[in-house]
C-alpha cells in the first residue's frame, strides 16, 4: 500500500529537524516540495536546503506542487478554508496517485503538523472523498511557540496558570483572557488593540532564520515599535511569519 509521511520541519532553522524526521525524508521515494509564489520564495528555498542537507538515500525525487491562493470574496472565513481544502485536496490525490502501489510519498510541513497546520486533514479528506488507497503517519517537528520561548529565553506558562493558543481574528473578537496567551496568524495585528497596562509581550518574527527579529517589553510601551517593524520587515521580504506570547501575571501569584 502507498504511504505518506507527514513531516514537522521546525520553524525556520535547518537545525530544527529531528532525526526521526531525517529517517522519514530518507524512507521515501518522493519529497513532495509546496510552492506560494515567488513573494514566498524563501520558503520553499528553506525546505530545499533541508533536503539538499539531509536526503542522503539516492534515488529520492523532489517534486514541487503549487499551492493555490484562498479565496475570501463573498465567502465567509470557514466557507474559503474549506474551498480551499477541496481545491488542495485534488492536488494531494494527485500526488499521491502518482506513486506506485508500494510507493512512500513525504510532505514538509512547516513546524509541528498539528498546530494550526491543515496538512492532516488534508490528507484525510483525500482518504474519504476518494477511492485512493494510502496510509500514512507523522513526524512532529518543533513548533513555533517553542522557538519563540527559546529565543526570549522564558516558560510560555506562569507555575500552576493555564495556556490558550489563538488567532489574531479570536483575539481581536474575545480580547485577553488567560494569564499566557500565544497569538498565531495574526494579520491584523490585534495585539495593539488589547488596553492592558498589566500585560507584556513576547514578540519574534523569522523565527529560527537568520533574519529573526524578537522583541519584548510592556504591551502598551512596545505594541508601536512591533508594528513598524512588522511593517518594515514585511515590505523587505514580501512576506511575513510571527507569533507571540501576551503573559499577565506573575508565577506564584493566585
Amino acid at each position: 500500500m502507498k504511504h505518506i509521511h507527514i513531516i514537522g520541519i521546525g520553524a525556520g532553522n535547518p537545525e530544527h529537524v529531528t532525526i526521526q524526521a531525517i529517517n522519514a525524508m530518507n524512507s521515501a521515494d518522493v519529497i513532495f516540495l509546496p510552492l506560494k509564489g515567488a513573494a514566498k520564495e524563501e520558503l520553499a528555498e528553506v525546505r530545499r536546503d533541508i533536503c539538499e542537507r539531509y536526503v542522503t538515500r539516492p534515488g529520492i525525487r523532489i517534486s514541487e506542487f503549487e499551492v493555490p491562493q484562498r479565496q475570501t470574496k463573498d465567502r465567509s472565513y470557514t466557507q474559503s478554508v474549506d474551498s480551499w481544502h477541496a481545491e488542495i485536496a485534488l492536488i494531494y490525490k494527485e500526488l499521491i496517485s502518482g506513486l506506485p502501489d508500494d510507493g512512500r510519498g513525504a510532505f514538509l510541513v512547516w513546524g509541528d503538523p498539528s498546530l494550526y497546520d491543515s496538512t492532516i486533514r488534508i490528507i484525510e479528506r483525500v482518504r474519504q472523498d476518494t477511492s485512493l488507497e494510502f496510509d500514512y503517519s507523522v513526524v512532529p517537528g518543533i513548533t513555533s511557540i517553542q522557538a519563540l520561548a527559546a529565543s526570549h529565553r522564558i516558560p510560555v506558562n506562569l507555575v500552576g496558570k493555564p495556556v490558550e493558543i489563538t488567532t489574531g481574528r479570536r483575539l481581536a473578537r474575545d480580547g485577553l483572557q488567560a494569564s499566557a496567551t500565544v497569538v498565531m496568524l495574526d494579520g491584523e495585528q490585534a495585539f495593539a488593540k488589547i488596553n492592558d497596562s498589566d500585560a507584556e509581550i513576547f514578540w519574534g518574527a523569522y523565527l529560527g532564520t537568520k533574519d529573526e527579529i524578537t522583541r519584548s517589553g510592556r504591551l502598551g510601551g512596545i505594541a508601536a515599535e512591533i508594528l513598524t517593524l512588522r511593517a518594515e520587515a514585511r515590505q523587505r521580504h514580501g512576506w511575513i511569519m510571527d507569533i507571540y506570547l501576551l503573559r499577565k501575571g506573575r508565577d506564584f501569584e493566585e
